[in-house]
């Protein structure tokens, strides 16, 4: 492995607004055999993530942000290349915090922090593990599931509706006997959302009034609104809510490249008339209860009751521009940058 190079995307400066080329370096270093307790993972997909934005700033938050000079955080799935660890051998497939880089080399001292676990490609593909049974499913499982608390028969909204979290929430929902209304952009993504999700109805928040929307298709007010995008759609989804209602506050899209301080939501007085609850969630607090999340959501995509799409752009080089897809709406499904082809 001392021959071989490793590609690299490291953080040069913090973004204002949208990030940019100038934002990046290119870098390259030798890879080397791990440790004593060590294990090397080549990269093979990469999850692209909203939340990635917020890394990049510096500033308290629910985690540290990526320092100056440091490889850009990132999930991924790959294959262990050189182990001297028990837990892993050579050939196993894995995900775990990788950095956008070609190859992870991971000390004993930090396994536990990147999250490093074995995946089993019978439950699901590789960009379902970045999907599905990946971080994002684990945000839409618990999120729902533990602040949701889905009733039979409830409403359930959920904004970007097509994106990763989405479209795994909308689904479990519709699964725990719920009716399920989207909110997207664009007519394709709200036909798939219906058509292929099951979702009860979805609104185009791009060609239409999301207002009229969720009075045209919640007449019943709204019981579970999971919410991925903050702004706008928040204050309004939070005039329909009914009485004992329960918002997930999930991420806000909109809000993540303001230039400007971020107002906070307008119609919050409504959680005081309606006795309602809005809640935070950051999924790595349920990481002890990752597997009972996974092995439930691998059997509905066995069974065919769950569905999963990634939008899958190759090259690592395209890191940059592809990362920007997430804020202008361009991603269809869940966005993964492919790295390298597994030869395993």
């Amino acid at each position: 492995m001392t021959h071989t190079v490793n590609h690299q995307i490291r953080l040069a400066s913090r973004p204002v607004g949208l990030p940019t080329d100038g934002n990046w370096q290119f870098t390259t270093e030798p890879v080397t055999q791990p440790g004593p307790g060590g294990v090397l993972v080549k990269a093979l997909y990469l999850s692209l993530d909203p939340a990635m934005r917020g890394w990049m700033n510096e500033g308290k938050s629910y985690i540290a942000p990526v320092g100056l000079g440091e490889v850009m955080r990132a999930g991924g799935v790959g294959r262990v290349v050189a182990s001297n660890h028990p837990d892993f051998a050579v050939g196993d497939a894995v995900s775990g915090s990788l950095g956008v880089q070609e190859y992870c080399l991971i000390p004993e001292h930090e396994i536990r922090r990147s999250g490093l676990a074995r995946i089993d490609l019978r439950a699901g593909s590789w960009t379902q593990w970045l999907n599905v049974l990946g971080m994002p499913g684990m945000t839409g499982y618990f999120g729902l599931m533990d602040i949701g608390q889905p009733k039979a028969g409830e409403t359930v909204v959920v904004s970007g509706a097509a994106g990763a979290v989405g479209q795994t929430v909308g689904q479990l929902a519709k699964i725990k006997g719920c009716r399920v209304v989207g909110i997207a952009g664009g007519p394709a993504k709200c036909e798939w959302v219906v058509r292929e999700l099951g979702f009860d109805a979805c609104i185009d928040y791009k060609n239409g009034d999301v207002r009229a929307g969720l009075k045209a298709h919640c007449p019943q007010g709204v019981d579970i609104y999971f919410d991925n995008v903050g702004g706008e759609i928040l204050d309004t989804v939070l005039t329909r809510i009914n009485r004992k209602a329960r918002i997930i506050i999930c991420g806000a899209i909109s809000q993540y490249n303001n230039t400007t301080p971020v107002a906070g939501p307008k119609n919050y007085l409504s959680l005081l008339v309606n006795r309602a609850r809005m809640e935070g969630m950051v999924v790595f607090d349920y990481a002890d209860r990752y597997p009972q999340a996974i092995a439930e959501m691998a059997g509905y995509l066995r069974e065919g009751r769950m569905h999963s799409r990634e939008d899958v752009v190759r090259g690592l080089e395209n890191f940059p521009r592809t990362l920007l897809k997430l804020f202008n709406g361009e991603n269809f499904g869940k966005l993964v940058l492919q790295v390298a082809d597994d030869t395993a």
